[in-house]
């Protein structure tokens, strides 16, 4: 019979209590208790336990389910424990203490430092620095290492058609060899080391590869590949609900022989009115990275937003193409995804409980390091239905600040182009905030400050920098049309209202400015391409020629000068947006089949730029498409998926990747051949 029992609960807690649920306090010490005396059920009701004393006793482990949900404080002195990782069932705890228990080394220090994000005191003395450390520049450094192992020893012996013995037996060798030969850090640590090296390389071949021992036969063949103040909606008016994210990924990749004898099917249509560059593209990856609880099965998880990262080298800001990567940030449900574009690798994954993220952008900081030297890091801002932005410090695999930035969802975020710390938020609140989001020093303290609130007549959806002048003016496209505002900080003035609202052709033909714009992006200096509500309408316009910045007055009414017209699909369908690849004059927009439409505009530019006046002689064409690149025929559990949305479409600069982001939580990696 149990040592345990409630009465025994309610004596020894402090102070007394009559009921378990009450007990915020726990004195067990000195009971001669032994791990079967730990009742599960029984501790169960102790949902607000936050001090737990278990200290001279015979314990030589913890039971696994234990559930402490609320559990800060714990003394574990003078036991017999051998093992410390079910410790991780209580992430809040803060405080631990477990000296003189003979079978723990500094190895499971080390682990517990790993696991327990919250731990700030070990056994009295303050582990905070050492647990970033460990937490992050050491996984970081191991990550690399055991990424590098199975690239150098292991990834061509896997052949390209693999059974589920292949892999059962490739993931043996590739464990034992990995845990043999990656070695860092102190010998002291070596037990430690070995316990993530194994614990990276398991996460490493099911998250980032797909391998499982209860893969499929033949997996290349199937699909197998509280705090809001109110209810909002996702940027889709109708879209279904969103499932909660799992911690690791799912991988679908078309292997180069499905690739080949499904060309006919995946090669793109294409269409023109006069001999363009042919751009040929084929699918790389797929990739189920977003998924609610790891699974297999969620087709539902809608994705939003995808940029790529820019490279450290060489001034990315200078000149964006040469310093193109092949890295691209995705966000949607829960979770934030680093992906390597060529080998489909996803790199790095943050997951926030009860989020949806809609937007990520980088920008690249000059931080102190720890020795006093300067260096550069890119910094990814995250941000999404709770207004929260989430700043995200990726070479340290640290998400080191957030800001409150709005009581609402945010829909987009930016960074300005010149000022590395600027950062634009455009929210469901109505209105558009620019911060200062500082830089962290080396134990990641940092301060953020909000310097400009523009005012909103109706929720923005996109909003860009006019590239000559982005420390001026910002455009916005809105629910209720598309506006642009003086965002100069050398005004007295901190909340603004719009500089002037543009009109645009109607059904009909008229001039109206109440429209829903919800994509927006320059192609050049010059030329906007904004896609409104009107069925089949995407607009290519000038800004000089449409905006005088000399005029006086706020909230004036301005006609867009109309360049051209881009010819897309007949849905009405909203909320599928554009991107352009300016070094190359593209212009991406995906659709509500799955399709992507792609636009070569070179041969354009360049007449628009030479023209005079107002007028274009283009201005009542409708372009077609170069290319359009279907969906391919993907399989779930034996069924074809069908009713695919393009949600996003964005190359990086260089466009040697097309990533295509979806509604039914998969993201496609096509690439330019």
């Amino acid at each position: 019979m149990s040592k345990i029992t409630t009465e025994l609960l309610l004596e020894r807690a402090v102070p007394r209590s009559t009921r378990l649920r009450k007990i915020e306090t726990l004195n067990l010490s000195k009971l001669q208790l032994k791990t079967g005396d730990l009742d599960p059920r029984l501790f169960s009701r102790l949902r607000h336990l936050q001090k737990l004393d278990l200290s001279d006793n015979l314990l030589d482990k913890f039971p696994n389910s234990l559930t402490l949900p609320d559990l800060r404080v714990l003394n574990c002195n003078n036991n017999k424990l051998e093992d410390v990782t079910a410790l991780k069932q209580f992430p809040l705890l803060e405080e631990l203490t477990y000296e003189n228990n003979v079978y723990l080394t500094l190895n499971d220090d080390y682990k517990v430092m790993f696991l327990l994000q919250n731990l700030r005191l070990l056994n009295g003395k303050d582990i905070t620095k050492l647990a970033k450390h460990v937490r992050h520049v050491n996984s970081r450094k191991l990550t690399s290492k055991v990424t590098a192992h199975w690239e150098k020893f292991f990834r061509d012996q896997l052949p390209e058609k693999y059974t589920a013995e292949q892999v059962k037996s490739i993931k043996k060798k590739f464990l034992k060899s990995v845990q043999t030969n990656v070695v860092y850090g102190p010998s002291s640590l070596s037990e430690f080391t070995r316990w993530r090296v194994k614990m990276i390389a398991e996460e490493f071949l099911a998250c980032s590869l797909g391998l499982e021992l209860n893969s499929d036969p033949e997996p290349e063949e199937k699909m197998d590949e509280n705090e809001e103040e109110e209810s909002t909606e996702s940027p889709r008016e109708d879209a279904e609900d969103k499932g909660q994210v799992g911690e690791f990924s799912s991988l679908i990749n078309t292997t180069a022989r499905k690739r080949k004898r499904n060309r006919s099917k995946t090669r793109s249509r294409k269409k023109r009115s006069k001999p363009q560059e042919d751009v040929s593209a084929e699918p790389l990856h797929f990739l189920q990275c977003h998924s609610k609880g790891n699974s297999h099965e969620d087709f539902k998880t809608q994705l939003w937003s995808c940029v790529f990262e820019p490279l450290l080298d060489s001034g990315a800001r200078k000149d964006p193409i040469v310093n193109s990567s092949r890295t691209v940030a995705t966000c949607g449900g829960e979770s934030v995804c680093l992906i390597d574009c060529e080998t489909g690798t996803v790199l790095k994954k943050y997951k926030v409980a009860a989020e949806e993220f809609f937007s990520v952008a980088w920008t690249t900081l000059t931080m102190v390091v720890s020795d006093s030297r300067k260096k550069s890091h890119n910094i990814l801002a995250a941000a999404g239905r709770r207004g929260i932005v989430k700043l995200i410090h990726v070479a340290a695999d640290f998400c080191y600040g957030e800001i409150k930035a709005h009581k609402k969802p945010i829909a987009t975020v930016c960074f300005s182009p010149t000022r590395e710390t600027h950062l634009f938020t455009a929210s469901y609140d109505k209105r558009i905030a620019l911060w200062d989001i500082g830089i962290p020093d080396s134990d990641y303290n940092f301060k953020a400050s909000q310097l400009l609130v523009l005012e909103v007549l109706s929720i923005p959806l996109r909003i860009a920098l006019v590239p000559t002048c982005p420390d001026q003016y910002l455009l916005a496209g809105c629910e209720g049309g598309c506006f642009v505002w003086n965002v100069k900080l050398d005004k007295e003035q901190k909340t603004r209202p719009f500089e002037a609202t543009f009109q645009f052709p109607d059904e009909d033909g008229s001039l109206t400015t109440l429209h829903r714009v919800d994509g927006l992006a320059f192609l050049n200096d010059d030329v906007i391409v904004s896609k409104s509500s009107k069925p089949g309408c995407i607009y290519l316009w000038s800004w000089s020629r449409s905006f005088d910045t000399k005029g006086k007055g706020c909230q004036r009414t301005i006609a867009a000068v109309i360049l051209a017209e881009l010819e897309w699909s007949t849905t009405d369908m909203s909320y599928l947006t554009l991107s352009t690849c300016p070094a190359k004059d593209y212009v991406f927009c995906g659709d509500e089949k799955g399709s992507v439409w792609m636009y070569n505009l070179s041969s354009y530019t360049t007449a628009w730029s030479s023209a005079k006046g107002k007028r274009s002689p283009f201005q009542e064409k409708r372009i077609p498409p170069a290319q359009i690149l279907q969906w391919p025929e993907l399989r779930a559990n034996g069924e074809q998926l069908t009713e695919v949305l393009v949600n996003n479409v964005v190359s990086d600069p260089a466009f040697t990747y097309l990533v295509v982001l979806t509604s039914v939580n998969i993201t496609a990696i096509w690439k330019k051949s």
